[in-house]
This record gives structure tokens, sequence and C-alpha cells, in this order.
């Protein structure tokens, strides 16, 4: 039997069905959230898919210990893409985050995460036996230099992906659990000082919107409580596609973020509290499928690549969700394999690819 072929079919089948099941399930999500309006943004969305699918078989069937070689020159280049876009960047909601090369725009701290998590893995790997304050130290520098570049534009979100991202993969990677929780408690410390001095002053109003989403209803609150409103009026079924005199179709949620951030909100008011633990129960299986991915890795490279990609899904997923129900302020953070987003797209099935190869390579790594 042919290489490709034999590592094709030793494809982790059930997490490929899932996520191909969500990709669709994105598309009719889109399509739902904006089938009134002019626009048809599930049709790029497909496009894009169309294009990374490729991508992600060839990532799926490359040995992941290509890493090594490819880790550090896409490290770089996703620096040189932060200081172009504070340079050249697009300006969105307060925020210089996206690049446009003609009709693509692409938001560059996608593609910083993921370096990131190659190139930490790398390092967690190759070098357990410094000292850990050295080890932790190196780990600050590597995730930093693109943090404060993120931090700069401001994208607040994405900088918040970072921190579950490299507390996992230090866990894994061996960093002493004193030190970890030092961290912790640490950056726990902090959040009130970064709040009062460090927000712009829109990013404080996210805040003060999250813990009182009834000083503005008219104006910062506006997209929390129509989320709320949406949702809860879903009830236990929900109103059902296309239904008449939604909070979708009536525009009181805007129109700018339905599609993308506060696409649960359209998916609760239309299919109720069945459809979003559905929804709900499918991103946990993903996320058990990515840790059984982790666990039976065959090195620690692959354990490593795994834990940090499981973390950089369970984030988006945990603070998308959240936000549209008042759990978590608001972020911007896209729903992995659901909102419209090209670049997302790519990042995310890229992720699973590495995810795929590193479970098709197991043995081998052993």
């Amino acid at each position: 039997m042919h290489p490709i072929l034999r590592n094709l079919l030793r494809l982790n089948w059930l997490l490929f069905l899932l996520m191909m099941a969500l990709l669709v399930y994105g598309l009719y999500a889109i399509y739902s959230a904006t089938w009134m309006r002019d626009t048809n943004f599930w049709f790029p969305q497909m496009i894009w898919i169309l294009i990374c699918l490729p991508m992600f078989f060839v990532v799926s069937l490359v040995d992941y210990r290509w890493v090594r070689y490819g880790a550090i020159p896409l490290y770089v280049l996703s620096m040189l893409f932060l200081v172009a876009t504070m340079l050249f960047g697009e300006k969105r909601y307060g925020a210089r985050s996206w690049l446009a090369f003609g009709p693509m725009n692409f938001q560059p701290s996608q593609l910083a995460i993921i370096a990131g998590i190659l190139t930490l893995a790398i390092f967690l790997q190759g070098y357990r036996n410094m000292p850990a304050f050295v080890r932790i130290l190196c780990c600050g520098l590597i995730v930093g230099a693109p943090w404060i570049l993120i931090l700069i534009q401001p994208d607040l979100g994405s900088c918040i992906v970072w921190v579950p991202v490299l507390l996992g993969m230090m866990f894994i990677g061996g960093i002493p659990k004193r030190w970890l929780i030092s961290m912790l408690l640490v950056g726990v410390a902090i959040i009130p000082v970064v709040v009062q001095f460090g927000l712009k002053p829109y990013q404080y109003s996210r805040i003060t919107t999250f813990l009182h989403p009834d000083l503005d209803p008219q104006g910062d609150g506006w997209n929390i409580t129509q989320s709320l409103i949406a949702i809860g009026s879903g009830g236990f079924s929900g109103k059902g596609f296309k239904a008449p005199n939604t909070q979708l179709e009536l525009g009181f949620l805007p129109s700018t973020i339905v599609h993308n951030d506060f696409i649960f909100s359209v998916l609760g008011e239309q299919h109720g509290f069945i459809g979003g633990i559905a929804l709900l129960g499918a991103f946990a299986l993903l996320c058990v499928l990515i840790l059984q991915v982790a666990l039976e890795a065959g090195d620690d490279l692959g354990r490593l690549l795994a834990v940090g990609i499981a973390m950089l899904i369970f984030t988006h997923i945990f603070m998308n969700i959240g936000m549209t129900i008042s759990v978590t302020p608001i972020t911007g953070l896209p729903l992995p394999l659901i909102s419209y987003g090209g670049s997302f797209v790519m990042i995310t099935l890229f992720g699973f690819g590495l995810l795929q190869s590193i479970w098709i390579h197991r043995r081998s790594a052993r």
C-alpha cells in the first residue's frame, strides 16, 4: 500500500468527522445569521474552507517533527507581520490588527500564536535540564515579544489566549507546579492595576459593561443586552430557522457581529437550549479527542503541540460563548469552526492538521 494512502487510513476519523461536521454546521450558522442581507458571508467562508482543506491534509500526512526546522522561520515571519500591522494595518473596532493583501484580510496575531505554540514546544521539549527559573524566563521571552506587539494594537482578546496556552504548555513541559501557581497569583494580583491604568477607554468600558450591562443599555451595553435577550427568547427548543420577529431579523443584534463574534446568540435564538447544549456537547467531545491525541502522542514534542492547540481551541470556545451569555467580557474572539473568518479558518485547520500528524505518527515517534 502506498505510504500516503496508508497514512490517510490512520487518521483519527472521529476527530476528522467531527471537525468536518462543525465546519458544515458553521456554514449553515453563517447563512442563518445573514440570509436577510445582500452579502452572502457563507460563500466566501466555504471558499476559505475549500482552500484550506488541502493544507490540512498536507500537514496531516507530513511528520509533525518538521516543526523543529519550520517553527523559528514561522515565528520570525509572524513577528514581521505584527510589525507591519503596527505600521500599515487596518483599524477595526479600535484595534489596528488586520493586514490587507488585495481582497484578502489577514490577522497576524492568529499566525503569531500558532507560531508561538510551535516554538514553545520545541524549547520546552529540548531544554528540560535547564533550571526552572531560566526556562520560565525563556518562555516569557518567546511569548512576550509577540504578546507586546499584539497588546500595542491593542487586541486584548488575542493577548488573553496566550495565558492558558503558555501555562498549559509549561505544565506539560515540566515546569514545577509551585512556579506556575506563583505566576498565577502574581497575574491575578496585577489584574486590577492593568484594568485601571493599562486599558484603552473602549476596553475599560467593555469591563464595566460586562460587570454592569444595565448601566448603558443603549450604548456600550447594547450588544450583550440584545445577546441575552436573543438567547433567552429562544427558550427550550428555539424559534426556528428564518423565524419572523427575532432579535436577528429585526436588527437588534447588529449585523456587523452576528456572523462572527455573536454567532452563538443567533444559534441560541433559533435553536434554543437544545441546540446550544448540542453544540456545547460537540465542542466538549472535540476537546476530549484533542486531549486523547496528547495522551497518546509518541514523544514530548507531540504532547506539547497537542496541549497547546487544545488550550487555543478551548479558550476561544470558552471566551466566545462566555461573552454572549455575560460570563466573560467581550473580547472579539471567534468561535472555532463556526464563526466567519478566513484567516482563523486557516490557522484552525493548520492546528487540526498538526493534531492528525501527531496521531498518525505516534508509533514511529516512540
